[in-house]
């Protein structure tokens, strides 16, 4: 099972070494992990990144479900109440991308006070005992959460909202005074810009999620190749999981993206043939 994995720790010194005898426990087939990052928390508050890459498929980079994690781990605890808005701006967009829920990283921030540091990884792990025994070994407070997929249902929800408030605004727009008009179109300017801006991000998102399900069915793809065979099926079963899990975010962001264009394109039919039959009265 895909999960983000987070293990809190007293020392730099110590971040290392859990860091290190994670890397073991990757190259023994324990876990699979596709990205990782040492980090560190500042008296400011602020996270500063240690260590990253490292051999693994997924590069520490904005935009990815670490990166994203990494960001919101700056933030200050109670974040979940703010998130309960449903917004996709800002954090709240790093939210659904790092596929953890508000209750996370509140979790984690709470722990990961200044002064400390941590551990940061997206993997797959089949048992927790493996990752458990040996962070104890270091002192390290374990936090872990599956991977939520929300994120493809969360931005068609924001296109869903958007599209109806400026259908809303647009037929009183159709109502109102020439002052009013003016005032609503600005409106209706701003929140079609945060729509096209919605679209964008759509498209660059499916396009690096691809390029991450690839990195990781590659890598377990070799793992599966020089395992035992006793364990290749649970590589091959994680193999399956995930390329699912891409193909049905994928579809949703898809159609997110064709709704809004078959939208748009039945408003180009409708608004020539309105302002023809304006011309004839």
């Amino acid at each position: 099972m895909e999960k983000m994995l987070v293990v809190v720790l007293d020392s730099e010194a110590k971040a290392y070494e859990a860091s290190h005898a994670l890397t073991e426990l990757d190259a023994e087939g324990s876990v699979s992990i596709y990205a990782m990052a040492v980090v560190g928390k500042g008296a400011d508050g602020k996270i500063n990144v240690k260590e990253s890459g490292g051999e693994f498929p997924i590069r520490l980079a904005e935009g990815t479900a670490i990166g994203s994690l990494i960001g919101l781990l700056g933030g200050p605890v109670g974040f979940a109440i703010g998130a309960a808005a449903g917004s996709l701006a800002g954090g709240f967009s790093d939210l659904y991308v790092a596929d953890v829920d508000a209750e996370f990283v509140d979790d984690v921030t709470a722990k990961l006070t200044p002064g400390k540091f941590a551990v940061i990884a997206d993997l797959s792990e089949d048992w927790v005992t493996p990752v458990d025994i040996q962070m104890e070994k270091f002192g390290g407070t374990v936090l872990r959460t599956s991977k939520q997929n929300v994120e493809a249902d969360q931005r068609a929800k924001r296109v869903a909202q958007l599209q109806a408030e400026i259908a809303q605004l647009k037929a009183e727009q159709a109502r109102a005074d020439a002052e009013r008009k003016a005032k609503l179109q600005a409106r209706i300017d701003k929140l079609n810009a945060e729509l096209k801006a919605q679209q964008d991000r759509i498209k660059q998102r499916s396009e690096q999620l691809k390029t991450e399900t690839d990195a990781k069915v590659n890598a377990l793809q070799k793992k599966a190749a020089a395992a035992h065979a006793s364990a290749k099926a649970g590589f091959n079963a994680e193999l399956k999981r995930i390329r699912d899990a891409y193909e049905n975010t994928d579809a949703k962001l898809r159609h997110s993206l064709a709704e809004h264009l078959r939208k748009a394109a039945a408003r180009v039919e409708r608004e020539p043939a309105a302002s023809r039959a304006h011309a004839h009265r």
